[in-house]
Protein backbone atom coordinates (compact mmCIF):
# COMPACT_ATOMS: atom_id res chain seq x y z
CA UNK A 1 0.00 0.00 0.00
CA UNK A 2 2.17 2.82 -1.31
CA UNK A 3 2.03 6.23 0.27
CA UNK A 4 3.67 9.42 -0.96
CA UNK A 5 6.74 10.30 1.08
CA UNK A 6 6.23 13.47 3.10
CA UNK A 7 8.72 15.57 5.02
CA UNK A 8 7.28 15.83 8.53
CA UNK A 9 10.35 17.12 10.36
CA UNK A 10 10.33 20.81 11.38
CA UNK A 11 13.15 22.74 9.72
CA UNK A 12 15.99 23.97 11.88
CA UNK A 13 15.28 27.37 13.40
CA UNK A 14 11.62 27.34 12.46
CA UNK A 15 9.40 30.10 13.86
CA UNK A 16 7.62 28.65 16.90
CA UNK A 17 5.12 31.47 17.20
CA UNK A 18 1.51 31.15 16.14
CA UNK A 19 -1.08 33.66 15.01
CA UNK A 20 -1.31 36.87 17.04
CA UNK A 21 -4.13 37.03 19.56
CA UNK A 22 -6.08 39.75 17.74
CA UNK A 23 -6.81 37.28 14.91
CA UNK A 24 -9.16 35.38 17.22
CA UNK A 25 -11.50 38.26 18.05
CA UNK A 26 -11.60 40.48 14.97
CA UNK A 27 -15.02 40.64 13.35
CA UNK A 28 -13.57 42.17 10.18
CA UNK A 29 -11.09 39.31 9.84
CA UNK A 30 -13.87 36.78 10.40
CA UNK A 31 -15.73 38.15 7.38
CA UNK A 32 -12.60 37.68 5.26
CA UNK A 33 -12.28 34.13 6.57
CA UNK A 34 -15.84 33.30 5.60
CA UNK A 35 -15.33 34.61 2.06
CA UNK A 36 -11.77 33.44 1.34
CA UNK A 37 -11.43 30.29 3.45
CA UNK A 38 -14.79 28.65 4.02
CA UNK A 39 -16.71 29.41 0.84
CA UNK A 40 -13.74 28.83 -1.47
CA UNK A 41 -12.51 25.54 0.04
CA UNK A 42 -14.01 22.06 -0.04
CA UNK A 43 -16.43 21.17 2.76
CA UNK A 44 -18.08 17.85 3.57
CA UNK A 45 -21.84 18.12 3.25
CA UNK A 46 -22.78 14.50 3.94
CA UNK A 47 -22.13 10.88 2.96
CA UNK A 48 -23.79 9.19 0.00
CA UNK A 49 -25.59 6.87 2.44
CA UNK A 50 -27.36 9.91 3.97
CA UNK A 51 -29.28 10.19 0.68
CA UNK A 52 -29.87 6.53 -0.24
CA UNK A 53 -32.86 6.76 -2.62
CA UNK A 54 -34.06 9.00 -5.46
CA UNK A 55 -35.53 12.14 -3.92
CA UNK A 56 -33.76 11.77 -0.57
CA UNK A 57 -31.87 14.90 0.43
CA UNK A 58 -29.57 16.42 3.06
CA UNK A 59 -29.27 20.16 3.58
CA UNK A 60 -26.03 21.95 4.42
CA UNK A 61 -25.90 25.52 5.77
CA UNK A 62 -22.88 27.58 6.78
CA UNK A 63 -21.52 31.12 6.56
CA UNK A 64 -24.72 32.44 5.01
CA UNK A 65 -24.88 29.82 2.26
CA UNK A 66 -27.28 26.89 2.01
CA UNK A 67 -27.27 23.83 -0.21
CA UNK A 68 -29.41 20.80 -0.98
CA UNK A 69 -27.61 17.52 -1.63
CA UNK A 70 -30.18 15.29 -3.36
CA UNK A 71 -30.22 11.99 -5.21
CA UNK A 72 -31.79 12.31 -8.65
CA UNK A 73 -34.16 9.99 -10.47
CA UNK A 74 -31.12 8.47 -12.18
CA UNK A 75 -29.59 7.61 -8.80
CA UNK A 76 -26.81 10.18 -9.13
CA UNK A 77 -25.87 12.67 -6.40
CA UNK A 78 -26.54 16.33 -7.20
CA UNK A 79 -26.06 19.60 -5.33
CA UNK A 80 -28.02 22.84 -5.65
CA UNK A 81 -28.36 26.12 -3.80
CA UNK A 82 -31.35 25.80 -1.48
CA UNK A 83 -32.81 28.98 -2.97
CA UNK A 84 -36.02 29.18 -4.97
CA UNK A 85 -35.55 31.18 -8.18
CA UNK A 86 -38.76 33.10 -7.45
CA UNK A 87 -38.21 34.90 -4.13
CA UNK A 88 -35.25 33.05 -2.61
CA UNK A 89 -37.18 30.91 -0.14
CA UNK A 90 -35.75 27.63 1.06
CA UNK A 91 -37.12 24.78 -1.03
CA UNK A 92 -36.69 22.33 1.83
CA UNK A 93 -36.73 23.44 5.45
CA UNK A 94 -35.80 20.20 7.20
CA UNK A 95 -32.22 19.01 7.67
CA UNK A 96 -33.01 15.86 5.70
CA UNK A 97 -35.97 14.13 4.12
CA UNK A 98 -37.42 12.79 0.87
CA UNK A 99 -39.00 14.63 -2.05
CA UNK A 100 -41.09 11.95 -3.74
CA UNK A 101 -40.67 13.21 -7.31
CA UNK A 102 -40.18 16.99 -7.08
CA UNK A 103 -39.05 19.85 -4.85
CA UNK A 104 -41.93 22.22 -4.07
CA UNK A 105 -41.28 25.67 -2.66
CA UNK A 106 -43.28 26.15 0.57
CA UNK A 107 -43.66 29.90 -0.08
CA UNK A 108 -45.53 30.10 -3.40
CA UNK A 109 -45.50 26.53 -4.70
CA UNK A 110 -42.97 26.68 -7.53
CA UNK A 111 -42.08 23.11 -8.50
CA UNK A 112 -38.64 21.82 -9.49
CA UNK A 113 -37.69 18.43 -10.89
CA UNK A 114 -35.07 16.40 -9.02
CA UNK A 115 -32.52 17.43 -11.66
CA UNK A 116 -33.09 21.07 -10.64
CA UNK A 117 -35.01 22.15 -13.74
CA UNK A 118 -38.17 24.17 -13.26
CA UNK A 119 -41.30 22.06 -13.70
CA UNK A 120 -43.65 24.97 -13.29
CA UNK A 121 -44.60 28.10 -11.38
CA UNK A 122 -47.78 28.43 -9.38
CA UNK A 123 -50.43 30.28 -11.46
CA UNK A 124 -48.21 30.25 -14.57
CA UNK A 125 -50.57 32.56 -16.48
CA UNK A 126 -49.35 35.42 -14.28
CA UNK A 127 -45.85 35.15 -15.83
CA UNK A 128 -44.38 35.35 -19.29
CA UNK A 129 -43.23 31.95 -20.67
CA UNK A 130 -40.30 30.65 -18.59
CA UNK A 131 -37.59 28.30 -19.84
CA UNK A 132 -37.12 25.35 -17.46
CA UNK A 133 -33.34 25.55 -17.74
CA UNK A 134 -33.04 29.32 -17.47
CA UNK A 135 -35.04 29.24 -14.24
CA UNK A 136 -33.49 26.01 -12.93
CA UNK A 137 -31.93 25.81 -9.47
CA UNK A 138 -28.35 27.06 -9.38
CA UNK A 139 -25.90 24.16 -9.08
CA UNK A 140 -23.27 23.94 -6.35
CA UNK A 141 -19.88 22.49 -7.23
CA UNK A 142 -19.51 19.06 -5.64
CA UNK A 143 -17.31 15.98 -5.64
CA UNK A 144 -17.67 12.52 -4.08
CA UNK A 145 -14.57 10.99 -2.48
CA UNK A 146 -14.79 7.53 -0.89
CA UNK A 147 -18.48 8.10 -0.19
CA UNK A 148 -18.16 11.59 1.31
CA UNK A 149 -19.89 14.40 -0.60
CA UNK A 150 -17.81 17.59 -0.72
CA UNK A 151 -19.17 20.94 -1.89
CA UNK A 152 -17.59 24.29 -2.67
CA UNK A 153 -19.71 27.43 -2.94
CA UNK A 154 -17.14 29.61 -4.70
CA UNK A 155 -14.21 28.89 -6.98
CA UNK A 156 -11.04 28.62 -4.91
CA UNK A 157 -7.37 27.72 -4.81
CA UNK A 158 -7.74 24.01 -4.03
CA UNK A 159 -7.56 21.36 -6.75
CA UNK A 160 -10.06 18.50 -6.79
CA UNK A 161 -10.60 16.53 -3.59
CA UNK A 162 -9.27 13.46 -5.38
CA UNK A 163 -6.01 15.25 -6.15
CA UNK A 164 -5.73 16.77 -2.68
CA UNK A 165 -6.11 13.44 -0.89
CA UNK A 166 -4.26 11.35 -3.47
CA UNK A 167 -1.33 10.68 -1.08
CA UNK A 168 -3.72 8.63 1.06
CA UNK A 169 -6.09 7.18 -1.52
CA UNK A 170 -4.78 3.61 -1.41
CA UNK A 171 -4.89 3.52 2.37
CA UNK A 172 -8.34 5.15 2.58
CA UNK A 173 -9.81 2.88 -0.10
CA UNK A 174 -9.11 -0.17 2.09
CA UNK A 175 -11.83 0.98 4.49
CA UNK A 176 -14.55 0.75 1.80
CA UNK A 177 -16.09 3.92 3.24
CA UNK A 178 -18.42 4.39 0.28
CA UNK A 179 -20.27 1.23 1.37
CA UNK A 180 -20.78 2.42 4.96
CA UNK A 181 -24.17 3.46 6.35
CA UNK A 182 -25.08 6.17 8.89
CA UNK A 183 -24.95 5.42 12.59
CA UNK A 184 -27.27 8.37 13.26
CA UNK A 185 -28.19 11.77 11.84
CA UNK A 186 -25.45 14.35 11.37
CA UNK A 187 -24.69 15.92 14.76
CA UNK A 188 -24.41 19.71 15.28
CA UNK A 189 -23.47 21.65 18.42
CA UNK A 190 -22.48 25.26 19.12
CA UNK A 191 -19.40 26.04 21.19
CA UNK A 192 -18.32 29.47 22.62
CA UNK A 193 -14.93 29.83 20.90
CA UNK A 194 -13.33 31.13 17.73
CA UNK A 195 -13.09 28.39 15.11
CA UNK A 196 -9.27 28.66 14.94
CA UNK A 197 -8.95 27.69 18.60
CA UNK A 198 -10.65 24.40 17.73
CA UNK A 199 -8.16 23.78 14.93
CA UNK A 200 -5.23 24.76 17.18
CA UNK A 201 -6.16 22.05 19.67
CA UNK A 202 -7.00 19.42 17.08
CA UNK A 203 -3.86 19.92 14.98
CA UNK A 204 -1.42 18.47 17.51
CA UNK A 205 -1.05 15.39 19.68
CA UNK A 206 1.33 16.94 22.19
CA UNK A 207 -1.58 17.37 24.62
CA UNK A 208 -2.84 13.76 24.42
CA UNK A 209 -0.75 12.41 27.29
CA UNK A 210 -1.97 15.08 29.71
CA UNK A 211 -5.45 15.95 28.53
CA UNK A 212 -6.88 12.73 27.05
CA UNK A 213 -6.44 9.79 29.44
CA UNK A 214 -8.59 7.47 27.33
CA UNK A 215 -6.62 8.14 24.13
CA UNK A 216 -3.37 7.86 26.04
CA UNK A 217 -4.54 4.48 27.30
CA UNK A 218 -5.57 3.45 23.78
CA UNK A 219 -2.58 4.49 21.69
CA UNK A 220 -0.35 6.60 23.93
CA UNK A 221 3.11 7.41 22.63
CA UNK A 222 2.45 5.66 19.31
CA UNK A 223 0.53 8.77 18.15
CA UNK A 224 2.16 10.51 15.18
CA UNK A 225 1.27 13.81 13.50
CA UNK A 226 2.04 14.79 9.94
CA UNK A 227 1.88 18.57 9.39
CA UNK A 228 -0.22 20.24 6.72
CA UNK A 229 1.47 19.85 3.34
CA UNK A 230 -0.33 21.09 0.23
CA UNK A 231 -3.54 21.43 2.20
CA UNK A 232 -3.75 17.97 3.81
CA UNK A 233 -2.38 16.26 6.90
CA UNK A 234 -2.42 12.80 8.43
CA UNK A 235 -2.19 11.55 12.02
CA UNK A 236 -2.38 8.06 13.46
CA UNK A 237 -2.39 6.18 16.73
CA UNK A 238 -1.72 2.44 16.98
CA UNK A 239 -3.09 0.44 19.89
CA UNK A 240 -0.59 -0.06 22.71
CA UNK A 241 0.08 -3.69 23.70
CA UNK A 242 -1.27 -3.18 27.24
CA UNK A 243 -4.78 -4.42 28.04
CA UNK A 244 -5.91 -0.94 28.98
CA UNK A 245 -6.47 0.57 32.41
CA UNK A 246 -9.79 2.27 31.68
CA UNK A 247 -12.95 0.18 31.34
CA UNK A 248 -13.94 1.45 27.88
CA UNK A 249 -10.41 1.13 26.48
CA UNK A 250 -9.81 -2.31 28.00
CA UNK A 251 -13.03 -3.71 26.58
CA UNK A 252 -12.65 -1.90 23.26
CA UNK A 253 -9.24 -3.46 22.70
CA UNK A 254 -10.76 -6.83 23.54
CA UNK A 255 -13.80 -6.41 21.26
CA UNK A 256 -12.29 -4.50 18.33
CA UNK A 257 -12.78 -6.64 15.24
CA UNK A 258 -11.66 -5.03 12.00
CA UNK A 259 -13.45 -5.43 8.72
CA UNK A 260 -12.06 -8.53 6.97
CA UNK A 261 -10.88 -6.58 3.93
CA UNK A 262 -8.62 -4.27 5.98
CA UNK A 263 -4.89 -5.00 5.69
CA UNK A 264 -3.21 -6.15 8.89
CA UNK A 265 -1.40 -2.86 9.57
CA UNK A 266 -4.80 -1.13 9.94
CA UNK A 267 -6.37 -3.69 12.28
CA UNK A 268 -5.47 -1.73 15.42
CA UNK A 269 -5.04 1.84 14.23
CA UNK A 270 -7.02 5.08 14.34
CA UNK A 271 -6.20 7.47 11.48
CA UNK A 272 -7.12 11.13 10.96
CA UNK A 273 -6.96 12.85 7.54
CA UNK A 274 -7.03 16.65 7.78
CA UNK A 275 -8.24 18.84 4.93
CA UNK A 276 -7.50 22.57 5.10
CA UNK A 277 -8.98 24.71 6.51
CA UNK A 278 -11.38 22.94 8.91
CA UNK A 279 -12.26 19.32 8.06
CA UNK A 280 -11.12 15.93 9.37
CA UNK A 281 -12.02 12.42 8.25
CA UNK A 282 -11.26 9.81 10.92
CA UNK A 283 -11.23 6.06 10.38
CA UNK A 284 -11.13 3.21 12.89
CA UNK A 285 -11.49 -0.54 12.34
CA UNK A 286 -15.23 -0.09 12.96
CA UNK A 287 -16.22 3.33 11.60
CA UNK A 288 -15.54 6.25 9.33
CA UNK A 289 -16.52 9.72 10.48
CA UNK A 290 -16.05 13.37 9.62
CA UNK A 291 -15.98 16.45 11.79
CA UNK A 292 -15.62 20.13 11.01
CA UNK A 293 -16.22 23.54 12.54
CA UNK A 294 -17.68 26.71 11.09
CA UNK A 295 -17.61 30.30 12.38
CA UNK A 296 -20.83 31.80 13.70
CA UNK A 297 -19.19 34.83 15.35
CA UNK A 298 -15.72 35.64 16.65
CA UNK A 299 -16.59 33.84 19.88
CA UNK A 300 -18.98 31.18 18.60
CA UNK A 301 -18.49 28.20 16.32
CA UNK A 302 -20.60 25.35 15.04
CA UNK A 303 -19.29 21.79 15.45
CA UNK A 304 -20.66 19.33 12.87
CA UNK A 305 -20.00 15.58 12.60
CA UNK A 306 -21.33 12.37 11.04
CA UNK A 307 -20.41 8.74 11.79
CA UNK A 308 -20.77 5.76 9.45
CA UNK A 309 -20.40 2.03 10.06
CA UNK A 310 -19.79 -1.18 8.20
CA UNK A 311 -23.10 -2.14 6.57
CA UNK A 312 -22.78 -5.79 7.64
CA UNK A 313 -21.32 -5.38 11.12
CA UNK A 314 -21.86 -8.26 13.55
CA UNK A 315 -22.61 -8.05 17.29
CA UNK A 316 -18.94 -7.90 18.25
CA UNK A 317 -18.22 -5.05 15.84
CA UNK A 318 -21.31 -3.21 17.11
CA UNK A 319 -20.11 -3.55 20.70
CA UNK A 320 -16.64 -2.33 19.73
CA UNK A 321 -18.16 0.62 17.89
CA UNK A 322 -20.15 1.59 20.97
CA UNK A 323 -17.01 1.49 23.12
CA UNK A 324 -15.03 3.50 20.57
CA UNK A 325 -17.80 6.12 20.56
CA UNK A 326 -17.54 6.39 24.37
CA UNK A 327 -13.81 7.08 24.07
CA UNK A 328 -14.44 9.60 21.30
CA UNK A 329 -17.23 11.43 23.19
CA UNK A 330 -15.00 11.75 26.23
CA UNK A 331 -12.23 13.16 24.04
CA UNK A 332 -14.57 15.67 22.38
CA UNK A 333 -15.73 16.98 25.78
CA UNK A 334 -12.13 17.35 26.92
CA UNK A 335 -11.15 19.16 23.72
CA UNK A 336 -14.09 21.57 24.03
CA UNK A 337 -12.83 22.62 27.46
CA UNK A 338 -9.27 23.00 26.14
CA UNK A 339 -10.47 25.24 23.31
CA UNK A 340 -12.35 27.44 25.79
CA UNK A 341 -9.28 27.88 27.99
CA UNK A 342 -7.06 28.57 24.99
CA UNK A 343 -9.51 30.98 23.38
CA UNK A 344 -9.91 33.00 26.58
CA UNK A 345 -6.23 33.89 26.48
CA UNK A 346 -6.51 35.51 23.06
CA UNK A 347 -8.47 38.42 24.49
CA UNK A 348 -5.96 39.09 27.26
CA UNK A 349 -3.53 41.98 26.94
CA UNK A 350 -0.96 39.72 28.64
CA UNK A 351 -1.07 36.99 25.98
CA UNK A 352 2.38 37.03 24.38
CA UNK A 353 1.83 34.45 21.65
CA UNK A 354 2.55 30.76 21.21
CA UNK A 355 5.88 29.02 21.71
CA UNK A 356 5.36 25.73 19.89
CA UNK A 357 6.99 22.35 20.47
CA UNK A 358 8.33 20.30 17.57
CA UNK A 359 5.31 18.08 18.32
CA UNK A 360 3.06 21.05 17.48
CA UNK A 361 4.47 21.64 14.03
CA UNK A 362 1.02 20.79 12.64
CA UNK A 363 -0.34 23.95 14.30
CA UNK A 364 2.36 26.04 12.67
CA UNK A 365 1.83 24.57 9.20
CA UNK A 366 -1.93 25.16 9.48
CA UNK A 367 -1.22 28.79 10.38
CA UNK A 368 1.16 29.03 7.43
CA UNK A 369 -1.63 27.84 5.15
CA UNK A 370 -3.89 30.53 6.63
CA UNK A 371 -1.24 33.20 6.02
CA UNK A 372 -0.91 32.07 2.41
CA UNK A 373 -4.59 32.86 1.84
CA UNK A 374 -4.88 35.99 4.02
CA UNK A 375 -1.57 37.84 4.56
CA UNK A 376 -3.24 40.07 7.16
CA UNK A 377 -2.51 37.26 9.67
CA UNK A 378 1.15 38.38 9.55
CA UNK A 379 0.30 41.69 11.24
CA UNK A 380 1.56 41.40 14.82
CA UNK A 381 -0.46 44.39 16.02
CA UNK A 382 -4.19 44.56 15.47
CA UNK A 383 -5.11 46.98 12.68
CA UNK A 384 -8.22 49.12 12.99
CA UNK A 385 -11.28 47.05 12.20
CA UNK A 386 -12.31 49.29 9.30
CA UNK A 387 -8.83 48.90 7.76
CA UNK A 388 -8.56 45.08 7.90
CA UNK A 389 -10.10 44.40 4.49
CA UNK A 390 -8.18 47.09 2.62
CA UNK A 391 -4.89 46.27 4.35
CA UNK A 392 -5.27 42.59 3.47
CA UNK A 393 -5.94 43.51 -0.17
CA UNK A 394 -2.87 45.75 -0.20
CA UNK A 395 -0.68 43.01 1.29
CA UNK A 396 -2.04 40.49 -1.23
CA UNK A 397 -1.12 42.79 -4.11
CA UNK A 398 2.46 43.20 -2.90
CA UNK A 399 3.26 39.51 -2.48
Amino acid sequence: MAETARNTTPPAGWDRSGLPGWCYHSSALLELEKEHLFKTHWQIACHVSDIPDPGSYQTFDFCGERAIIIRGEDGEVQAFHNICRHRGSRLVAKDKGVCSNAMICPFHGWVYNLDGTLRGAAQPDSYPPMDKHEFALRPVEYEVWNGFVFVRFMEGPQPSVKELLSPYQDEAAAYAMADHVPVDDIWVEETPVNWKSIRDVDNEGYHVAMAHPALQDLYGSTYQDDPYIDGVSRSEGRFTPSKGRRWAVRNYKKMSKPQPHLPEQLHQTWIYYGLFPNTVIAVTPETALFYQEFPVATDRSLLRSGTYRNRNEDRQQRAARYLASRIDRETVEEDIQLTIWSNEAMASSFFEGFYLSDLEYGVRTHHDHLRAVLPIYNEAVAPAEDHVKSLNASLSNTR
